[in-house]
């Protein structure tokens, strides 16, 4: 499960408060990104595809409006996407022109001829260690990560990478390009949650500065997220979110 144009922090300790000067040395960013793979990869083997729920709520104080989406995923095997609306409330263009344009965007890319383009492997990025911190009270390594292409679907940013499961547990960052010619910057913090053995996307920020219409905050909850029927055990599965950003 994964993003692009969106793609609180939580509160993160130095990894010196739990890496001794006793402790192994980190591994290289080669060897961080290659086990986050092989292990999304088998992740992704061991079920059938999932299903869940998000809120989107989009608001711009400068023109006093705001917009919620209720949305319903379903996740295929190979990774792709289908969004239903549920229900909508709120400012009509935003729905129109931004979150379900933000649908159809995600569900484009999540096709897997696409996802190759967005994925975190050394292909779309260049990955550089920079140190490991406390994520929600797990050990994860720091990645700062900067694409290899000007592209709207990659982003330059940092990622945590969960140092046990080798699994993204929170990325921020900006896109490698803007999305368009109105959008000044866009800033967006993606968070991720164990679930049983799996990772399910749990919230995603974002805020974008336009010229003319200020700042616009999106954010997205994501909820009763669950796998679908799995595979016997000798069979490799999937991860519920794919490299690329968010499910």
């Amino acid at each position: 499960m994964k993003y692009h144009f969106l793609l609180p922090a939580l509160f993160l300790i130095p990894a010196s408060l739990f890496a001794a000067d006793d402790s192994p040395p980190l591994p290289t960013a080669e060897e961080i990104v290659t086990r986050m793979g092989s292990r999304d990869l088998q992740r992704q083997l061991s079920i059938d595809g999932y299903a869940g729920m998000r809120r989107y709520v989009l608001e711009n104080e400068h023109l006093h409006k705001r917009a919620e989406m209720l949305v319903q995923v379903q996740g295929d095997r190979d990774g792709t996407k289908h969004f239903e609306v549920v229900s909508e409330e709120g400012w009509k263009a935003a729905h129109k022109h931004v979150l379900r344009k933000m649908l159809e965007s995600e569900s484009e890319t999540s096709r897997p001829e696409m996802r190759a383009k967005t994925r975190l492997n050394p292909d779309n990025y260049d990955f550089e260690v920079v140190g490991a911190e406390l994520v929600a009270d797990r050990p994860a390594f720091v990645l700062e990560i900067k694409p290899k292409r000007k592209e709207k679907y990659l982003f330059r940013g940092r990622i945590w990478v969960d140092s046990e499961d080798y699994a993204l547990v929170r990325a921020e960052g900006n896109p490698a390009k803007n999305p368009s010619f109105w959008t000044k910057s866009t800033h967006f913090i993606q968070r991720y949650q164990k679930s049983g053995p799996l990772w399910f996307p749990l919230s995603t920020q974002s805020v974008t500065e336009a010229h003319i219409f200020g700042t616009t905050d999106v954010s997205i909850d994501y909820f009763d997220y669950a796998p679908k029927a799995s595979h016997p055990p000798d069979t490799f599965i999937m991860s519920a979110k794919d490299s690329s950003l968010s499910r």
